[in-house]
Parts: structure tokens; C-alpha cells; sequence
């Protein structure tokens, strides 16, 4: 599935759960380490609050957009041999061509991926991961864990994100000081990004469960390709304050 529509879905999660979320509803099937999750997330917030908020503000504000934009595209252009890959595990056959000639477009034309001449060529870009391979599989996403560091993610995704790992080109840099420059600059441009949901999330009554909600339903959407049943809503019928009143 594109990223657009996967960032789209996300957008629209939050909205719809956001003012819906209470600290004291009932316990929730998908999230049986709440306690454990909860306690990471307040450690993750403050962490967030301390350097990586901070430091993306900075980055923001001394970055020209296109030099945003060049390196937003630099390290989604890293991403695509896992796409690709990916598109080939689940039998996406037409995808995986795709993406593979927008990875050699942007990474020859666009210099690397500072620039993304394939998107105009009409090669959209997919987002597939292990994650969703492995539920496109049939396992189920297993436990919601909010794990210190690294922020949401279920036991499936975890694994799935481990297995990543060997297909991004970053985790082949020999030099530590390359390597880990390259993933803070990728962590400080992703956190830079999501600093336009802040008020939206600034608005729900629990921010945690507001959070794991988005998720969720964001990996299902992107698990499905989309394909996903519309929200049920169960309306209790309404009492009438005088059933006697119709007889009168």
C-alpha cells in the first residue's frame, strides 16, 4: 500500500479515538502488559520531551524545506530493498517491479534518493515491512508493547522490525560513527514529521491509549491493504421519560 493512504488512515485514527480514550476503561484484550506499557510510555514521553522533541524543533528551524525534503527521501529511498523484498514475500509480483525501478530512478537520477524523479513518473512508492508479511501470513499481531526507546509496536511487528534490520543498507555501514550518525539523522527527520500531530494529540483525555489505538488500527489498514470493515457503533435505544405519554 502507498505511504500516503497509510499516513492518512493514521491521521483519521487519531481523530476518531482520541476523545474516546479514559485511564480507567475497560482492559483491553490486545494490550494484557498495560502496566508494563504504560510505565514505558511515560519513560519514552519524558525522553521524547527531553532531547528528541527539542532536538527536532532545532532541526526544523535552521533547515531549509528542500534540504527537508532531500533528506526525507534519502532515507525512504534506504527503505525500498526491504519494500521490495517484501513486495516479493507476499506475491506482490506488479509492486515489487514498480518498486524496484523507482529505487534505481531515485537512487541513479535522484542522486542517491535527495531527490524523487519517480513519484512524477507515476512509480508511487509502496510500504511493505516484515511485519505485514508475517500477517499476510496468517500470524496474528500478538500482544501491543510499548517498548522503552523505540515506542509502539506488538510482538509480530517487533520481530518483523528485527528482521529489517538486515534488509536496510544502513545496518551494512562498517563504521560506527557513520552508522550511527545515519540512524539518529533518520530518527531526528521521522520525529521532525510528526511534529504537526501534537495538538490533535495534545487533545485526548489518555494520550497512551490515544497512541496505541492509532497504531493498531494503522497496522491493521496496512496488514489488509486497506481492506478493512467499517467501525460498528452500538446505539443503547433511547428511554422514553413517559411511556404513557403516546397512550394519552
Amino acid at each position: 500500500m502507498t505511504r500516503p493512504a497509510v499516513a492518512s488512515v493514521a491521521l483519521l485514527s487519531l481523530f476518531l479515538v482520541g476523545c474516546a480514550s479514559a485511564p480507567n476503561a475497560k482492559k483491553d484484550p490486545r494490550d494484557p502488559l498495560e502496566g508494563f506499557n504504560r510505565a514505558s510510555y511515560k519513560f519514552n514521553d519524558a525522553l521524547d520531551r527531553a532531547l528528541l522533541k527539542p532536538a527536532a524543533k532545532g532541526y526544523k528551524a535552521v533547515t531549509p524545506d528542500f534540504v527537508e525534503t532531500g533528506v526525507t527521501n534519502f532515507f525512504s529511498n534506504l527503505t525500498q530493498p526491504t519494500v521490495i523484498i517484501n513486495d516479493l514475500l507476499q506475491g506482490k509480483f506488479k509492486a515489487s517491479l514498480n518498486d524496484t525501478g523507482r529505487f534505481l530512478l531515485n537512487t541513479t537520477v535522484g542522486i542517491g534518493g535527495l531527490f524523487d524523479p519517480a513519484s512524477p513518473a507515476g512509480l508511487d512508492r509502496n510500504d511493505e515491512d516484515f511485519g505485514q508479511t508475517l500477517g499476510k501470513w496468517g500470524v496474528s499481531s500478538g500482544p501491543y508493547l510499548m517498548v522503552p526507546f523505540f515506542g509502539p509496536t506488538t510482538a509480530r511487528d517487533a520481530f518483523g522490525t528485527g528482521v529489517d534490520t538486515f534488509t536496510n543498507p544502513v545496518h551494512y555501514v562498517e563504521r560506527d560513527a557513520w552508522r550511527y550518525g545515519l540512524q539518529g539523522m533518520d530518527l531526528i527527520d521521522a520525529r521532525a514529521r510528526r511534529l504537526p500531530l501534537e495538538d490533535t494529540l495534545n487533545q485526548a483525555y489518555d494520550k497512551y491509549t490515544f497512541i496505541k489505538n492509532a497504531f493498531l488500527q494503522q497496522r491493521e489498514y496496512a496488514v489488509k491493504d486497506g481492506n478493512v470493515p467499517a467501525p460498528k457503533f452500538e446505539d443503547e435505544p433511547l428511554e422514553d421519560p413517559d411511556p404513557g405519554a403516546d397512550k394519552k
